[in-house]
């Protein structure tokens, strides 16, 4: 199913611009566990891009039943987004400025006391958090948003089938929420980018080590970090040369935002995206395996927004 050409069954755009949707107010039990909010109409201008990034971010956190389903007030919650690499929000390498800029939005509105967001880049931090715009964007939006201290990571029994124990940031992992935001990204070893190998960023140490067993090593992670939100940011997607890409010929428009709780549907959902089916992904497969979530997303009847 490409969720970028079909038919969406619900239109939000009146909820989107006030930051909920359908289903908003609705009990526990009929409020879904995946939503998909589509731009009808791609914007071309930066404002216009960033305002679909606003809109499609209020109108899929609204759908699963708003931020406060996720942060209760006083949390102090941490936002990862992919900061991996030195490049510009239309190359599609890091995740959209404004859907991060968003969440930590509806997170304060949700009570939050304080919201950082932070990611272990692959490359500089300063260069790679300041062309990302998620900086500048983070700021502004009243989040915390430095570069990881190496002090501040700190060894974890992990418990995992390959990952017994590992260095973790701290604060991450004692934050009273955690929000995953991932893009959609081609990569040469895992085939794809997504939500459990953004969770790489949290870790410290040689993470090229990771490699000997990424399929189960990021399963390790998944289980062991469990975000409470996981944010799938596709926009753009990086169709091929990732995960650093650069060419913006690599670049496909899928103007959507979904959002989630279970991390490999978020993820089976967003290799689809890329034109991959998800049982050709370790990771994937192997969580699945493990009972971390499930690989069948449309099983979930997932909520589809045009907004």
């Amino acid at each position: 199913m490409d969720f970028s050409r079909r038919q969406f069954l619900t239109s939000a755009a009146a909820a989107a611009a006030a930051g909920s949707a359908p289903g908003a107010d609705a009990p526990p039990s009929a409020v879904p566990s995946l939503a998909v909010a589509h731009y009808g109409h791609a914007a071309t201008a930066p404002d216009a891009i960033a305002e679909e990034a606003r809109r499609l971010t209020r109108a899929a956190i609204g759908a699963l039943g708003g931020m406060g389903r996720f942060v209760s007030r006083g949390n102090a919650v941490w936002v990862k987004p992919n900061i991996g690499w030195d490049r510009r929000p239309e190359q599609a390498a890091t995740s959209n400025p404004d859907v991060v800029a968003t969440l930590v939005e509806l997170c304060y509105q949700a009570g939050a006391a304080r919201v950082t967001v932070g990611d272990n880049p692959c490359v500089s931090p300063e260069e790679s958090y300041a062309r990302s715009g998620i900086r500048a964007a983070a700021l502004k939006a009243g989040a915390r948003c430095f570069y990881m201290d190496d002090r501040k990571f700190r060894r974890m029994a992990i418990r995992g089938r390959v990952l017994k124990e590992w260095e973790i940031y701290t604060e991450a992992v004692e934050s009273g929420c955690l929000i995953g935001v991932f893009i959609p990204k081609q990569h040469s070893l895992t085939k794809a980018t997504l939500g459990m190998k953004n969770l790489m960023g949290l870790a410290g140490g040689a993470r090229n080590r990771f490699h000997q067993d990424i399929a189960g090593a990021l399963a390790d992670l998944a289980a062991f970090l469990r975000p409470q939100l996981v944010v799938m940011d596709a926009l753009r997607v990086l169709a091929a040369n990732g995960p650093t890409g650069g060419n913006l010929a690599d670049v496909r428009r899928r103007d959507t935002v979904a959002a989630g709780v279970d991390q490999v549907a978020m993820d089976a959902l967003g290799a689809t995206l890329l034109g991959l089916r998800p049982e050709e992904i370790g990771y994937i497969s192997e969580a699945h395996r493990r009972g971390l979530g499930t690989t069948d997303f449309r099983a979930l009847a997932p909520a589809m927004l045009e907004v």
